[in-house]
């Protein structure tokens, strides 16, 4: 039995009817590398079972303290069943994209059950209809509380599933499994009663030896986060959403990516990732007749060095956080969004909100009930100055890596990666951006009563893609035939404008 975090405990408390933190990844599978070229649902049961002892949260449930009067606790599940957790279904006939899009958006929407493990696995067949997939390809949608989530150890779900190779052993027989003995009330009451009465012992050295690093951090987190809504307009993605999500998404080569930044100079993946995401938030709106004039805002990823946990050290590993980010959606010109994001993103004025971010989470990590309690209180006290509630951002971009190496399921090997987000009050629009064998993989989620057409919104995605491809790729322009003997002047100047005047025809990218 452990105790959730602060964090992992506002996960539970803030669901409702209309709002979870339910996050979804999305596999989908070719089988024909499989042996005998076939996956059977039997075979993918055995192999998650096989596997549960290396991930123990997916055994363990929520208990929550009676009255709420400290943080929940996860216990094993005495009634664990597998077949409950891992089900098997199909897409009724044509079994089309946006058929898979509309049920996978419906499956994330539904809240997990708080009386069994917070997760559900759905295998999806049907997919025959799908473009650039193979005949035979199957989807595993693993839908998880955020609350379940280590996010220090984000790919452990996808390692927990997965081999490197497609001969992978048979797995093997589960080892035996006795579940604990669930706490009763009056145990967990007496927990309740020690945590609240040694609290202040166990906050008060840590946070006097971080309190410089807490307070500095929480200052510039309230104030870029929290403070001066007025700084960006709202749009229909800033109101309340309801039970219902919507999701689509888009699939297309990094190396194009790679060769879009090379437009603005100093210019990264991410910022190109931005801009697309910008472009087609622009061209959507503007289809609504409701662009704004001014810059939409995203709370986006940053790169930060550490090293060792610490905040600031150059010579560290690059790790990210979250800042808020002007996107540019008031700048026409592709060229020029690029280059303000580009400016915008390598600013001292992002860098130090961002390490001021990553401090909070260093905090968080070595003294977490000083960092949670103490920054959590302010972070309260300055939404509370602030009077009435206002969105944070416009949207989200969230980066989910992917695996850099192809892998496999039972041997069938994996194709496509994508996320499903949750998505809030006043922030109903989330893009999530996956990678894998060299493709990047741009999906949204939404409300389906602030976005009830997600495939226009799709292709204003693709379209400002295209847009960005078309500068760095521009058509080749074929030479007019000269007019024969036998064509009249007239004729071979008709054709000649009529070539002309065709589209650039822009290599397409893979759904």
């Amino acid at each position: 039995m452990r105790q959730l975090s602060e964090n992992d405990a506002a996960y539970i408390y803030s669901d409702s009817a209309h709002v979870n933190s339910n996050v979804t990844l999305l596999h989908i599978y070719d089988q024909s590398t499989a042996p005998g070229g076939m996956v059977r649902f039997k075979q993918i049961l055995a192999h998650v079972e096989s596997r549960l002892g290396q991930l123990p949260v997916l055994r363990q449930k929520i208990r929550r303290v009676p009255l709420d009067l400290d943080y929940p606790y996860w216990i094993e599940d005495e009634n664990f069943d597998i077949e409950y957790h891992v089900r098997h279904i199909a897409l009724p006939k044509p079994g089309d994209w946006r058929q898979f899009c509309i049920q996978a958006a419906r499956i994330h929407a539904r809240p997990l059950d708080l009386q069994r493990p917070l997760w559900e696995m759905y295998v999806i067949e049907g997919l025959d209809s799908f473009l650039d997939l193979p005949v035979g390809s199957f989807a595993v949608l693993l839908k998880i509380h955020h609350a379940a989530i280590d996010v220090a150890r984000g790919n452990e779900i996808t390692t927990l599933l997965h081999d490197i190779s497609a001969d992978s052993p048979p797995p093997v027989p589960p080892v035996p499994w006795f579940p604990e003995a669930a706490p009763g009330s009056l145990g967990l009451l007496l927990r309740a009663g020690f945590n609240v009465a040694t609290f202040p012992l166990r906050v008060a050295q840590p946070l006097m030896r971080n309190w410089a690093t807490v307070k500095s951090a929480a200052r510039t987190f309230a104030g870029e986060f929290l403070g001066r809504p007025e700084e960006f307009p709202m749009t229909r993605f800033n109101s309340e959403v309801s039970p219902h999500r919507v999701f689509d998404t888009r699939r297309f080569a990094l190396r194009d990516f790679k060769a879009i930044r090379g437009l603005a100079d100093g210019a990264t993946v991410n910022d190109v990732v931005l801009a697309v995401c910008a472009g087609g938030l622009r061209r959507y709106l503007d289809l609504q007749g409701e662009l704004p004039g001014e810059s939409l805002v995203a709370a986006a990823p940053v790169a930060v060095r550490v090293m060792g946990g610490k905040a600031g050290d150059a010579s560290g590993q690059a790790r990210f956080s979250w800042v808020r980010m002007g996107l540019g959606t008031d700048i026409a010109d592709p060229v020029e969004r690029l280059v303000a994001i580009q400016a915008l993103s390598s600013s001292s004025e992002v860098m130090a909100q961002a390490i001021s971010a990553r401090e909070l989470i260093d905090l968080a990590e070595h003294a977490p009930s000083a960092a949670i309690a103490a920054t959590s209180k302010m972070l309260r006290s300055a939404s509370a100055l602030l009077g009435n509630w206002a969105p944070l951002a416009n949207c989200a971009i969230a980066n989910v890596p992917g695996p850099q190496v192809p892998l496999y399921l039972r041997g069938a090997r994996l194709t496509y990666v994508s996320a499903i987000m949750p998505i809030s009050d006043g922030m109903g629009l989330v893009f999530s951006v996956t990678s894998y064998s060299e493709m990047i993989v741009i999906s949204f989620t939404a409300c389906y009563e602030q976005l009830p057409d997600p495939e226009v919104f799709a292709q204003c995605l693709r379209d400002s893609f295209q847009e960005y491809l078309a500068l760095v790729h521009p058509p080749l322009r074929r030479k007019p035939r000269a007019a024969t003997a036998k064509t009249s002047r007239r004729a071979a100047v008709a054709a000649v404008g009529k070539r002309s005047g065709r589209k650039a025809v822009v290599r397409a990218v893979l759904r």
